[in-house]
């Protein structure tokens, strides 16, 4: 997503500064070309070095810089952005940004640029709240700047306040949200569901299995850099929300199917990548059960089959995880709940089972159509997936 890509990173006077040096060292290691702009306030705490030796390229830090290799920097380096980020932005940034200053390296590149501009601001909560500070942040909003933070934290002053920047991984899924936004699903409405399910044995235990929704969050992720509106629908699962997605968490599998069947009215596709629970305890007990010496039966009843249940134009796909028989398994499944793909993978196999961060799968479509995937990440398997969806969409 972000190979190739050229991103102008501004840097304002901030103690926060020191985060933009590890969202230049990702980017770059993402494959981004990263072209750090420093105001003269950013420089006294961190140093244009420190930006040349992770990022490889040139540091810009004067206007009227007579040993520049290129005329009017701003504007070669405002042309040639697929994106314009300034983190930290300090309240005076913000200031110089709606007033259409351009007295500095970082606000006249800004200023220059028909790239996305993206924000992520830095300062005391007081500032953040000043009735100034809420002005020039209208100003810009209405302009199409898209503002990424602050978060609510500790702050430098030791209170504990909103103004505080957001983690490197959040503005890169602000970046990539921006850089994919007229992508191959833009426009598209997209329902993946991730993570097994719980249902209570007691209020203490209960059945469910080894799903680790990584399979469903990737699909997540890659649907929005591709440009779609997301919503994920999650058990529960210990994984970050990817950006600019819409997360609704769920327990049972009967909240599951609620939660699905809400979301799937009006969606273009509906990717069931979760692995609810087949079966519920038939009488869950109010309280804890207690351990006794004596064994115990616990009676299990189907659940209802989210997906089979499911009927709408939307492309329809499903996942089989299995232990034996895949591609016999896989098939039937495609005509018992009425879908237009499903992806197979054995869970057995090394890699590829549940928690691991890569997956060997197979996709089969209702025309009988096979293709046979190598070992990837769950990423990149993502992106098979969404590759068929795009095509089954055309087809429509």
């Amino acid at each position: 997503m972000l190979n190739g890509k050229r991103i102008i990173l501004g840097v304002c006077g901030s103690i926060a500064a020191y985060k933009a040096v590890d969202l230049a060292s990702k980017l770059t290691q993402a494959g981004a070309s990263v072209d750090v702009v420093l105001t003269d306030a950013a420089q006294k705490f961190v140093t244009p070095l420190t930006f040349r030796a992770l990022t490889a390229r040139p540091v810009y830090t004067d206007m009227f810089d007579p040993q520049s290799s290129i005329a009017e920097e701003h504007v070669e380096l405002a042309r040639g952005a697929d994106a314009v980020v300034i983190a930290p932005a300090s309240a005076t940034m913000l200031a110089r940004l709606a007033y259409g200053l351009a007295d500095n390296m970082v606000a006249l590149t800004a200023l220059a640029t028909t790239a996305p501009v993206l924000v992520a601001p830095a300062m005391d909560g007081q500032m953040w709240a000043h009735p100034a500070t809420v002005a020039n942040v209208a100003t810009l909003r209405a302009r199409g700047v898209i503002f990424v933070g602050p978060e609510e934290g500790r702050l430098a002053s030791g209170h504990t306040g909103l103004g505080r920047l957001v983690e490197t991984a959040t503005l890169i899924g602000a970046i990539r949200m921006v850089l994919g936004a007229r992508g191959e699903l833009a426009g598209r409405r997209v329902v993946v569901s991730a993570g097994g399910t719980h249902e209570p044995i007691d209020p203490v235990r209960f059945v469910g299995n080894r799903s680790s929704g990584k399979m469903g969050f990737a699909i997540a992720e890659a649907a929005r850099d591709r440009g779609a509106s997301v919503t994920l629908i999650s058990g529960p699962v210990v994984l970050d929300t990817p950006y600019g997605v819409t997360r609704i968490d769920v327990n049972t599998t009967a909240e599951m199917g609620d939660a699905v069947a809400a979301a799937a009215g009006g969606c273009d596709v509906l990717i069931m990548a979760a692995a609810p629970a087949d079966f519920r305890p038939a009488h869950p007990a109010g309280q804890k059960i207690k351990r006794t010496a004596e064994s115990i039966a616990v009676e299990l009843v189907p659940n209802a089959d989210i997906l089979a249940g499911l009927k709408g134009a939307f492309v329809k796909v499903g996942f089989a995880a299995e232990t034996q028989h895949l591609r016999e398994n896989a098939e039937a499944k495609i005509a018992k709940k009425g879908l237009d793909l499903i992806v197979a993978n054995d869970v057995t196999a090394p890699n590829a089972g549940f928690a691991s961060d890569t997956n060997l799968v197979t996709l089969i479509d209702a025309q009988g159509g096979v293709q046979e995937l190598p070992l990837l990440s769950k990423y990149d398997v993502a992106g098979r997936i969404l590759d068929r969806v795009q095509d089954l969409l055309a087809a429509r």
